[in-house]
């Protein structure tokens, strides 16, 4: 947990919220967010963690190297870090005493394929997953169990198309699951003020 970000600590947290930057940023940069959640939800705990690597990048913070990723081996490096970020999920459970079923992960980019990786674990840690800017590494065969998936893209993202989140979506329904997809006109690889009010109208949807 060394390097994550306490946005919000109520005494007793009712529902926590765990942000997960993309990779060669720090978790600073989801803080506004987070400070959105936590005036939104003055009951939970909100934490933006750190991704657990020095970024190849050259600055910043990942949880698996993009130098030379493809589409054949990304599914690999995501498995290979899969039960590092579980961990970290776990620990913040631990800490705040919330349970999977009042957890809800929000990444962006390279922390929403892991947030969405982990929906996909036997146990998943989280009832809700939002995927901002995100992807699968790989598109699912079955149906994450008793989790919501919701995801947010712009139609301009140069990083990963927006195709890929209507890909997923469209495999998520097809495969009986509860997913959402909001696409936001022109907005290339990045969070919105736009996409922010999306992502709070469908956490309060019950």
């Amino acid at each position: 947990m060394s390097g994550d970000l306490i946005v919000q600590s109520p005494p007793q947290a009712q529902r926590l919220f765990l942000l997960f930057h993309g990779v060669g940023a720090t978790p600073q940069g989801l803080v506004p967010l987070g400070t959105r959640l936590a005036v939104e939800y003055p009951d939970a705990a909100v934490v933006s963690v750190c991704g657990p690597d020095r970024s190849d990048l050259g600055s910043g913070f990942q949880w698996f190297s993009v130098l030379g990723v493809t589409e054949q081996n990304r599914p690999a490096r995501v498995a290979a870090t899969l039960e590092r970020f579980l961990q970290t999920v776990r620990g913040w459970q631990q800490r705040t005493g919330v349970a999977p079923d009042a957890t809800t992960l929000i990444g962006f980019s390279q922390g929403a394929i892991m947030a969405l990786a982990s929906a996909l674990a036997p146990q998943p840690p989280a009832t809700r997953v939002v995927s901002l800017s995100g992807r699968f590494s790989e598109l699912p065969r079955a149906a994450p169990q008793g989790v919501r998936m919701h995801f947010i893209h712009g139609t301009a993202d140069p990083v990963i198309p927006a195709a890929l989140a209507q890909q997923a979506a469209d495999r998520l329904q097809s495969l009986g699951a509860q997913v959402t997809l909001d696409l936001v006109p022109g907005l290339p690889h990045g969070i919105s003020h736009g996409s922010e009010d999306l992502l709070l109208q469908r956490l309060r949807q019950p």
